[in-house]
């Protein structure tokens, strides 16, 4: 059993990096070079490069929620847990549910940005790269990519918690 959790925390782990890893080369080195080319082919990269990891994100989120249930129950978290006082006032209680509170958040705002906002702005970027349409969209899709990755760098510190311990 505890190769087959060391397995778990490796996958949890490995999709994690590749999430966070993905993200930060998405706003640190596509969008910033994206925005110094040429307009006219930086809505079909941004779509495109975006429709892979999109793919690539999601799917470490159905393994991510895997693994880490499975990591939860191995380290003795039960659902009768998130109803037994001492185990959520505990500073791992706190941990696990600032960590889920966070997971929940992110998969919301990855949802919006992944299916609604983010499409809508390649979309008027392909039409027209400069209309005040397709500048306010940008925006808002680069907003809320900067946010997940504000959420994603808690969640990796939050995670830190769990195995080192909470501050608190």
């Amino acid at each position: 059993m505890h190769a087959v959790y060391l397995t778990s925390v490796f996958v949890h782990i490995l999709c994690a990096t590749a999430w966070v890893g993905g993200m930060a080369f998405l706003v640190l080195v596509v969008v910033p070079w994206l925005r110094a080319g040429n307009q006219e082919i930086a809505g079909r990269l941004l779509r495109e490069t975006g429709e892979r990891f999109r793919t690539v994100g999601w799917v470490c989120f159905v393994l991510l929620l895997i693994t880490g249930t499975f990591n939860l129950w191995v380290r003795g978290v039960r659902f009768s847990s998130f109803v037994d006082p001492a185990w959520l006032g505990s500073s791992y209680g706190k941990s696990v549910l600032l960590k889920l509170s966070l997971f929940v958040v992110v998969l919301i705002v990855s949802a919006v940005h992944d299916f609604v906002v983010g499409p809508r702005a390649t979309r008027a970027i392909q039409a027209d790269p400069r209309s005040p349409e397709a500048e306010q969209l940008r925006k808002r899709a680069s907003m809320m990519g900067r946010l997940n990755a504000l959420l994603a760098l808690a969640l990796v510190a939050v995670a830190v918690t769990l195995v080192r311990g909470a501050p608190w």
